[in-house]
Formats: C-alpha cells, sequence, structure tokens
C-alpha cells in the first residue's frame, strides 16, 4: 500500500492521494512530494521510475534487497540505500530492515521492506514541521536521522552484553559452552552492524557536498549532526569489534590457566599418591629388611609414609600447586 505527502512553503497540504497524481504534483516547483512504497513488484516500481525518469540502475538497485549503504548520482536524481537495525538482547541477533529512495529536486520516493518502520519518520517530519520549508533535503534528514539513530541504539545495546560478557571473563567459575556461543552471537551481530554503520559516512557525507543542489542551504548544520553522529556510531562498533576479540582471546587465556591448574593438582596428588607406594612396595619385598617381623618395623614404615606424604603436601602448597 502506498502512502503520499505533498508540502508547500513549509507546510503539508495533502496525504493519502493516488499515485498516479504524483508526476503531475512534482512538475509544481513550489511542492514537495514525498511516496512511500512497501514491498512493490518489480513492473510496479519500473512503471513508477519511468514517470518519474529514474535512471534503470537505480530501479534495479530498489528491487534487489540486500544492497549495501550508499547513494547514487544519476542525470536528474540520487539513489539512496539505508538500513535501519534493531538488536536483540533475548537472542544476540541483529534485525536489519532495508529502505531505498530515490531523491530529486522535490520529490523523494521511498521503497521499503514491511519491517522498516516508515511511520518513526513520519513521527519525525510533523516534530520538526517547522523545517519541511527546507525542501526534500528535509525528508532526507528526516530518513537519515532516524536509521543512524537505530544503528547508535544498536550499538549501545550490544555494548551492554559486552560488559557482561566481561563479567566472565575472572569470574569464579570456568566460561561455559552458553557463554561461548552468546559471544559468538554478539560477535556475529557487531560484524552485521558494522557493515551498514561504517559506508553510511560516505553517505551523509556526499548529501552534504549536493545539500545547496537539493535545497536551500540551511539544512547542513542538521546533516553535520547525523554525520557526527555517524562516526560517534563507527567508533564505538570498532571499539566493541576489538573489545569483542580481547574478551574471547582472554576467554582462551583463562581456558588454558584453569587446565594447568588441573594438571597440577593431578600431578601433585599423583606424587603423594606414588610415595607411599614405593614405601610400601619396597617393604612388600621378599627380603628381610630392618624391622621384619617386628612390631616397631611397621610402625616404622607407616611413619615415613605419613612423614613424606605430609612433606609433598606442604612442598606443594606453598607452590600453589594444591
Amino acid at each position: 500500500m502506498a502512502r503520499s505527502r505533498v508540502y508547500r512553503n513549509g507546510a503539508l497540504v495533502a496525504e493519502g492521494f493516488p499515485v498516479a497524481e504524483v508526476a503531475g504534483l512534482i512538475r509544481d516547483p513550489s511542492a514537495v512530494v514525498w511516496l512511500d512504497l512497501c514491498a512493490p513488484g518489480r513492473e510496479e516500481l519500473e512503471a513508477i521510475g519511468a514517470e518519474l525518469g529514474v535512471h534503470e540502475l537505480a530501479v534495479e538497485d530498489a528491487v534487489k534487497h540486500r544492497q549495501r549503504p550508499k547513494l547514487d548520482a544519476y542525470d536528474g536524481h540520487l539513489f539512496l540505500s539505508v538500513h535501519a537495525a534493531r538488536f536483540d538482547a533475548g537472542s544476540g541477533g541483529l534485525r536489519v530492515a532495508e529502505a531505498a529512495a530515490f531523491v530529486a529536486r522535490n520529490v523523494l520516493v521511498t521503497v521499503r521492506e514491511p519491517d522498516f518502520p516508515i511511520d518513526e519518520v513520519v513521527r519525525r517530519w510533523d516534530e520538526q514541521a517547522g523545517l519541511a520549508a527546507h525542501g526534500v533535503m528535509f525528508l532526507l534528514y528526516g530518513l537519515l536521522d532516524y536509521v543512524v539513530d537505530t544503528h547508535f541504539d544498536a550499538v549501545e545495546r550490544i555494548d551492554d552484553e559486552v560488559e557482561a560478557l566481561e563479567e566472565t571473563v575472572f569470574g569464579d567459575g570456568p566460561v561455559t559452552p552458553a557463554d561461548q556461543r552468546r559471544a559468538y552471537r554478539i560477535r556475529k551481530s557487531l560484524v552485521r552492524l558494522r557493515r551498514i554503520v561504517v559506508p553510511m559516512r560516505e553517505v551523509v557525507n556526499g548529501l552534504m557536498r549536493r545539500e545547496e543542489e537539493l535545497g536551500d542551504g540551511r539544512m547542513r548544520p542538521y546533516l553535520l549532526d547525523v554525520y557526527d553522529h555517524v562516526l560517534r556510531a563507527t567508533e564505538w562498533t570498532e571499539s566493541l569489534r576489538e573489545l569483542l576479540a580481547d574478551i574471547r582471546e582472554a576467554h582462551l587465556t583463562m581456558q588454558g590457566n584453569r587446565m594447568n591448574m588441573i594438571m597440577k593438582r593431578v600431578t601433585s596428588w599423583a606424587a603423594i599418591i606414588a610415595v607411599p607406594t614405593l614405601i610400601t612396595g619396597f617393604y612388600g619385598q621378599n627380603l628381610p629388611f630392618p624391622g621384619f617381623g617386628q612390631v616397631w618395623g611397621f610402625w616404622v614404615s607407616n611413619a615415613l609414609i605419613v612423614i613424606a606424604s605430609v612433606t609433598l603436601y606442604l612442598t606443594f602448597r606453598s607452590r600453589d600447586w594444591l
């Protein structure tokens, strides 16, 4: 189902009009038109693209999903691809919704997946209606501001999960398989988030260079604010990526240390057991020995066992082997 709006002189004058009226409305230089298409078919999108003069390559990119975030310039219009993100703390997975846009001097056509929350974008337009006088850049700013905020929110939630993983590194108990699986899922989500966050620098930077072509030049401070958020999200993503790698390495190191402690304990107890075995084996020979057949010989052998065992135990204990 298509959604539509038209602004004139910075005011919303109509919405919900048929798609067929878009071509006529954009001929009015004082009008700024928004058309939203949710999961359109190829034929529908090609028909609208032909009516609006959209390049065939831009239409092809809008039809194909899983495009990287980018801004392509064509004769008379731009093609924009962005992704909204949401991190699920329960599963450790990242959900990504893609949206494409055709941008001209006075028209914005968004082509999105059904799970892309366009209502949140519309809400931001309504909250900042005073900026509508700046033309199509106002619509682009609302779209990009929302998308970048979802990236920032996802990075913040992943940071909370990474802090929880840090506590498992130096915990009293061993690292469980559940902790390892969760660390892997979070790392996978972070890699996926990085793929859609890092290219946004080029997207916003490219729009700032063309801001005067598409608007009156007064939206630049707002785009700079979005660009600052993009940089912060990018830096945060990179630092979390390095931190997760350090946590993984620490997990492996702690596992190795625990294994070494176990081996030292097993070796120490084996040594303690070996000494009494040696003494009893020696006195068990079929040969006469000091105290053979005497009561005091029995007590001497037991005393040797106790003294040797206690000595070994105290020695290993002092070296923190037990």
